[in-house]
Parts: C-alpha cells; structure tokens; sequence
C-alpha cells in the first residue's frame, strides 16, 4: 500500500500577466506572418515554453544580427537596450516588442531620473537579461550595478546627493529591502520608485512560499536554472526554514531519495513555468504515493497585460 503524502500547493504559482503576453506575441506572430518568426534571446526562461514554440516555427537567436531582414523577430520579456531597436530600425526589420509592461515601467523610471540629472544605481545581477536591458536604456556608465549589501560601501558615485535606485523585477523581496537600507544610510537623499519595481508576480509568490514553508519538510520549486525568480523562490524556501528546497525543470528532475521519509512536501513553479509542469510533476507523486492535496493561497491575481497593437489592428 502507498504511503500517504500531503503535497501543499502553492497559490499563485506559476506564470505570470508579463510571461502569458509574451508567449501569446509569438504564437500571434507565427499566425500573423507564418513561420519562422524570429526570437531574440529565450522569450521566457522556461526550456518547455521554447521548445513548444519552436516546434510551431520560432527561431531562437542571441544577436539581432543572426536574423534575416526579411522576417518578423520579437524581443524577449526580459527588455532589451535600447540600441536593439535601433539596430533593427535601420536595418527595417519589422519587430515587436514583447518586454514585460513592469519591466518597461522600470525602464522609463530610470530615463526618467536620468533625465533629471539624477545617477542611477540598480539593484540587481550582473548578466542577467532584464539587467542588461535595463541598463542599456541609459549611455554607458550612467548606471551602478550593485548586487549586495557589501556592493553599497564600494560604489562611488559622481555626487552622493544626486541618486536614485531602481530594482531587477524579479529579486528576494528580503534581500533587496537589505540592499535598500543599506543604501539608504550611506545615501540619505537617494530617491527611490513610486511603486516598488519587484513584481506583483514575484512578491506573491514568495508570499505564498513564506506561508507553506512551516508546514512543509520539502519544497520543489518548478522552474529553470536561468529563471531568476524561480532561483529566488528556492532561497526564500530555505531562509524560511525548509533546509530541502530544490530547483526541478520537471518530474524526471526530482530526487526521489533526497525526499524519502517527507511525509509534507511543497509545490511552487517560477513565473515562466507552464501549469502543466506542475500536473505532471503532481501526477509523478500521485504514482508513488497516497496523496492529499492542500492549496496554500496568500493572494488571487487577475492581472492582464494587452498585446501589442499591431496584433489588436485589423490591418497588417
């Protein structure tokens, strides 16, 4: 007989308004244009996501410069620089860009306090595509990349009374809020966003893991190892007390000896993650044992992004 197992199912989990518009771009422009649409850089950090559009006819690439002219390419959710869709414009390249709406609004804060003669420092990782992005909105050095609280003694900007910060929308809500007061003592007067720039999707879903975490004895984040708030959801797992929380891509990836004897086990999946993934990692301990199932919810969400217009226009 199955031994029982109580799985505790995060809510929300899983994508989030930004990742379902950009995935919703390039299947309307694989319908739009027909196939091979062009993507530059993973649309989403998800391996089953691109894999999925592939197989329908989109083609991934690094560089703009590993796309023809002739054919449609989309940007990621991630944001681009701006000498992106500059390289495209003269190149005319008919592109569309599917930059997640809360990724653009921290593009336009930071052009914004440029504008005013502010410095910009971002709170953030190096190389991550959204930082790149975001960064590349302003000429280079305008921005002061800092990645941890011991990064705020080093920065040495041109005038400690002129700064403002803004923040990768995917970070620890815990770590960043550190990063904040550590800079906010050394800056007094450095001015930060109206609204946080950490994301509706990625606060609810630590949220969510913060609740499970006493109950659980291990917590399986669904997500990819690139996939900043999937990375995220596995640290709040265990700075929140559960000392196993793994990253898996999908069932095949869970260390069935490593949980062996956990009788509570937490389900969560990173914002790029497809519900699918979840079911099928559920229906892998449902063939294993006698499974209760629990929602842990902290928050509903019925945010929705629109598409660009060029797909909501009836001419092409």
């Amino acid at each position: 007989m199955a031994e029982p197992l109580t799985l505790y199912l995060a809510a929300p989990r899983g994508f989030c308004a930004g990742v379902d518009r950009a995935i919703k771009i390039v299947e309307m422009a694989l319908e739009k244009w027909g196939a091979p649409v062009y993507v530059r850089h993973e649309i989403v950090h998800n391996r089953y996501v691109v894999e999925g559009l592939k197989a329908k006819g989109a083609v991934f690439v690094e560089e703009l410069s590993d796309c023809p002219p002739d054919r449609p390419v989309v940007f990621s959710a991630h944001g681009v620089p701006k000498a992106v869709p500059a390289e495209a414009e003269a190149r005319r390249m008919l592109y569309v860009d599917a930059t997640c709406p809360l990724v653009s609004k921290v593009h336009l804060e930071a052009e914004r306090h440029h504008q005013s003669g502010l410095q910009m420092v971002m709170i953030g990782h190096a190389g991550h595509p959204e930082v790149i992005g975001t960064m590349g909105q302003l000429p280079d050095g305008a921005v002061i990349l800092v990645e941890t609280v011991a990064d705020v003694a080093g920065i040495a900007p041109i005038d400690p009374g002129r700064l403002a910060y803004i923040t990768q929308t995917t970070l620890s809500i815990d770590d960043t809020a550190e990063i904040v007061a550590a800079l906010r003592v050394r800056f007094p007067a450095i001015i930060g966003p109206h609204k946080e720039d950490i994301c509706y999707a990625t606060t609810n879903r630590q949220e969510a893991v913060k609740a499970m975490a006493p109950k659980i004895e291990a917590l399986l984040v669904i997500g990819a190892p690139n996939s900043s708030n999937s990375q995220r959801l596995v640290e709040v797992g265990r700075r929140s007390g559960c000392a196993y929380s793994q990253l898996v891509q999908r069932a095949s990836d869970i260390d069935w000896r490593a949980i062996a004897g956990a009788r509570s086990i937490g389900i969560t999946a990173g914002a790029s993650a497809p519900e699918v993934l979840v079911e099928e990692v559920i229906a892998a301990f449902r063939a294993r044992y006698d499974v209760t199932e629990r929602l842990v919810e902290t928050a509903q969400e019925n945010v929705e992004f629109k598409v660009p217009r060029i797909f909501r226009s009836k001419v092409a």
